[in-house]
Formats: structure tokens, sequence, C-alpha cells
């Protein structure tokens, strides 16, 4: 798996995987009758933030991340990061690929912590991969996901520093005991 930016031309294969996790509606807070253009504006991140790809042995665009700063002006010094896999791909470290990518380009850019704000509880196989790379859940708020099934569930907010005692490395979290 090769984790690369983003270019205009990825789109074409970016929207498939957006589409699909708009559609399931089970796991981002965005509207699933976004039109693709819409879509586009709020995924593809503009600088100082940062939109990638994982791209398979055969070229294939598995699955797509932004990052940037969570907030501006003085809490500009925390990232976020967003990740969407190809529901073909999930399961099979793609996900983690984007995720530990994401550590990296916000420690690159001098970072000092990455949160997530809104990482919904039924997320499991979201929230273990996050936990196993370092995140905490600080808190979460009760009720603000209306999940399609499951009815109003609980958003996550999850931290983690970014210190070089924390540094993602191959393929393992250093002192975390294996991701």
């Amino acid at each position: 798996m090769r984790i690369r930016d983003y270019t205009d031309t990825d789109w074409a294969h970016v929207w498939p995987i957006v589409s699909d996790v708009l559609t399931a509606a089970d796991t981002f807070a965005y509207d699933p009758d976004w039109p693709p253009e819409t879509a586009r504006e709020v995924w593809v991140e503009r600088p100082p933030g940062r939109t990638s790809v994982a791209v398979d042995h055969d070229g294939v665009v598995r699955g797509t991340a932004k990052m940037g700063p969570n907030r501006p002006g003085p809490g500009s010094h925390v990232a976020t990061a967003s990740f969407m896999v190809a529901a073909e791909a999930r399961g099979r470290g793609v996900g983690r690929a984007l995720c530990a990518e994401a550590l990296d380009w916000a420690r690159r850019q001098g970072f000092a912590a990455m949160q997530f704000n809104a990482v919904v509880e039924t997320n499991t196989a979201a929230v273990e991969l996050y936990r196993r790379l370092g995140f905490a859940v600080v808190g979460t708020v009760p009720e603000a996901f209306a999940h399609p099934t499951r009815g109003r569930v609980g958003l996550h907010v999850m931290h983690r520093r970014l210190g070089t005692a924390a540094a993602v490395t191959g393929k393992r979290l250093a002192g975390s005991g294996g991701c």
C-alpha cells in the first residue's frame, strides 16, 4: 500500500468511496444527499491541510484521508484527520496506513497533537484502530449522531500527543505494545 498526495485526477476514484460512506450514513456526520461537487469541496483540503490516497500495488485507490489544523488561531497547534476506505478494502490495513501517514504528516508539520472530534461510538473498528495508534477517548457527546439502524448514539472525541516518544515507526507505534 502506497500513500501519496491526492491530485485532482483522483476524484473520479475517490468519489465512489466517499459516496458509499455517505450513503451508509453510519460513520460520518455528512449529508448522504450531497452531490459530488459538495462532497469534493468538503473532503479535499486546502493548504495548510492535505488530502491523500492509499493506492494498492495495482494502482487502484483503496482509501483516502484528509488532515489539517483542528481549529484556527489558538487551536491551530492541534491537527485533525478523517479517513475513508473502500468497502472491499476494509480490514486489510488501509485505514491503519492512512492514519499512520496522517500522524507522521502532522508531526512533520509541527503539530503538538491530533484530535478526532466526532468518532461514532458504534464504529468499533475505527475506535479500536485509533486506540491501538495511541488515541484515547477524552469525552463522548451522548446521542449526538443519528445512526440509521441504532438510533441516536454518541460521538467520541479522541486525542493523542505527537511527541517523539509516541512516534509511529514502521509497522508499530513505539511504546504501544504493537498495532
